[in-house]
């Protein structure tokens, strides 16, 4: 009786667990240990937007990047002065490391002159990233 009362109780915390973890995933939001930490060109491998840059850490078997790439590409194309920046997270280890990237795909949001403004794991919402670029520009 007692194993199966533990057998139910993990279950239970593995299921509130996974559920708190599916609405997180994908969310838009401010990340205090990036305030004013900046990101140039040089760094991304591609040019910063004229006004906002989105920058996306991908790896080859997420199957979520993809979908994310095409939401971004999106937006990029809708919005004036925002490019949309793909970074391989498996080629730049270092950049993931220093930036605390845990899972791809990860999106971070720049200003104008490369400031991270917000950050989200996960597959974002066009909608959500459309949002976040209102606090980059």
């Amino acid at each position: 009786m007692t194993g199966l009362m533990v057998c139910v109780a993990v279950l239970a915390a593995a299921s509130a667990y996974g559920v708190l973890q599916r609405r997180r995933s994908g969310r838009v939001r401010v990340r205090g240990r990036d305030d004013g930490r900046r990101l140039g060109a040089d760094r991304l491998g591609g040019a910063l937007g004229e006004r906002a840059t989105l920058v996306q850490f991908s790896s080859a078997f997420c199957a979520p990047c993809r979908a994310t790439r095409r939401v971004l590409g999106e937006v990029a194309g809708l919005v004036p002065g925002v490019a949309h920046v793909e970074i391989d997270a498996e080629a730049r280890l270092d950049l993931v490391r220093e930036l605390g990237i845990l899972k791809t795909p990860t999106v971070l949001v720049l200003d104008a002159e490369g400031r991270i403004v917000r950050r989200a794991t996960g597959q974002p919402r066009k909608a959500d990233v459309i949002a976040a670029l209102g606090e980059a520009v």
